[in-house]
């Protein structure tokens, strides 16, 4: 009861910040449920005169609600099946920038996390360079003969306390949602905010990101084009996360690109073609590569930094992601429906027929226009109505997926307007399908399931022996309880042996 009441209370004030930031204004009349819409009409009255525009206002709401929200927008950038394409694409281009906070109070956090005085770590401290809602970064100078410039990491003080306080009020709304909105019940807005939650918090570990960082960095090695920072373990912690500075150019400060020689047309290929060589080719991708995240080094290498928020896809997401692109690239309709149903994503109730009719309609949208007018974007959205109107199950791995192509999109075209981003993508997804797909694949492919097969073989035995002792000790006290009963039990525990060889065996 009583933590209803906080909820509510905390949330009213939510409510009222949206209002007078005119974020309410920004939901269609229509979309608003018959008995709510005088409330929402009440709200468009006492929202600011100056409150901007749309992206403006959401950007000025979260602002005024603190980091956790701010969190929570981004979030809901990924997730356009709630709250729409439109107000999704606004979500994803908030900014996280947060007022930081004091040098001194940075100081005492990174000296605590590291367990030492901090003039005996670091020869200089300098004041913040980048403030965010969960962290905050500072340029510093490794104490010692090293003397090795570094960028530290440090997170917000009680972060965690006030995030956990704001997520409990949104859950708290999503078991409302839930319970009173039926039709809400498939978006599964409960599951949401848990997702939201478990992202933050493994975020507020840095020690999480710093092994994102060591994965990606051994992923890439061997990529010419594009790396991540080197992490300097022994300086960090849980809540201080110590890394090589990075001397580069931002990727949107287009000048300093150009000065610095940078062909821009180029760096927009690697944006996009290194994002989905990770995507396929690693299944582990940087799910935040706003143009923040991005710089660009004198030999025109891109960085990628805050490596907070990450994406992984499994062989089935991968090889589904491969497909629908290269069918969308080759016209190819059918087959892209063909693998929405063999993925499980579209429900059998639905023809294949149908539902490639309904892709055809999408994808003929980018066929014979100019690449400055083809948007990956319009496409996702487009696909993402589309595959609403045919039950496809919500996939929160796919939408992140979809959140940061749109994105790294968005880089790309602010570096070559003309970016054509089908024929960007078509060399990177070709090679994967050939690879994985092709001759070359099936026989590896094969290997695979028959070494799975070999090793099941390989615990029969095993089964088949732990089968006989527990046969062996359920007889014995079968026959000391009732004995007229022994053949029936006997009976059903070899059924329950033989069940689980046919598991064993449905595995392989």
């Amino acid at each position: 009861m009583l933590a209803g009441l906080r909820h509510s209370l905390h949330l009213a004030r939510v409510g009222y910040v949206l209002m007078r930031e005119g974020v309410f204004a920004l939901v269609p009349p229509e979309r608003v449920p018959g008995p709510l819409r005088p409330a929402f009409w009440l709200a468009r009255l006492f929202a600011r005169r100056d409150a901007g525009n749309r992206g403006a206002r959401i950007a000025a709401a979260t602002t005024r609600l603190g980091p956790s929200y701010v969190k929570t927008g981004q979030f809901f950038a990924t997730r356009p099946d709630i709250v729409g394409f439109e107000i999704a694409r606004d979500l994803s281009q908030l900014q996280d920038r947060m007022p930081p906070f004091a040098q001194e109070v940075a100081e005492k956090a990174v000296s605590a996390a590291l367990g030492a005085p901090l003039a005996s770590v670091f020869a200089e401290f300098g004041p913040p360079v980048a403030a965010a809602s969960i962290a905050q970064v500072h340029q510093a100078v490794l104490a010692g003969d090293e003397a090795k410039k570094v960028a530290v990491k440090v997170l917000r003080p009680g972060i965690e306390r006030i995030f956990r306080r704001d997520i409990a009020a949104q859950k708290y709304v999503a078991q409302l949602v839930e319970r009173f909105v039926p039709a809400s019940r498939r978006l599964k807005p409960v599951e949401v905010i848990e997702t939201l939650e478990r992202t933050v918090l493994l975020e507020m570990d840095l020690r999480f990101e710093a092994a994102a960082l060591s994965e990606m960095a051994d992923n890439v090695r061997d990529d010419p084009e594009f790396r991540v920072p080197t992490v300097d373990w022994s300086h960090t912690t849980r809540t201080c996360l110590t890394l090589e500075w990075i001397d580069g150019i931002k990727v949107n400060d287009h000048a300093a690109l150009d000065a610095a020689g940078i062909d821009r047309i180029a760096l927009a290929r690697v944006a996009m073609q290194s994002f989905l060589r990770h995507a396929l080719r690693d299944g582990f991708f940087h799910a935040d590569m706003h143009p923040g995240n991005l710089f660009v080094l004198t030999d025109g290498t891109l960085v990628a930094v805050d490596l907070g928020i990450m994406g992984r896809l499994g062989p089935k997401e991968r090889r589904f992601l491969a497909e629908i692109l290269y069918g969308f690239i080759t016209r190819d309709y059918r087959r892209i429906a063909e693998v929405h149903f063999e993925a499980g994503y579209v429900p059998p109730k639905h023809a294949v027929e149908d539902f490639a009719q309904a892709l055809r309609a999408v994808g003929e949208r980018i066929h014979g226009k100019s690449a400055a007018d083809i948007s990956m974007a319009e496409l996702l959205g487009l696909l993402f109505e589309i595959t609403g109107l045919f039950d496809m199950a919500t996939r929160t791995e796919l939408v992140l997926l979809q959140k940061t192509m749109v994105v790294v999109e968005g880089v790309s075209r602010s570096l070559d307007p003309n970016f054509d981003m089908w024929k960007v993508a078509e060399p990177v997804i070709r090679e994967w399908i050939e690879r994985h797909l092709g001759p070359v694949g099936r026989i590896e492919g094969a290997g695979r399931e028959v070494a799975s097969l070999l090793h099941a073989i390989g615990q029969v035995p095993d089964l088949v022996e732990r089968a006989k002792t527990t046969l062996a000790r359920m007889e014995t006290e079968a026959e000391a309880a009732k004995p007229r009963s022994n053949r029936a039990l006997v009976i059903g525990i070899w059924i329950i042996a033989l069940v689980h060889v046919i598991l064993l065996y449905r595995t392989w």
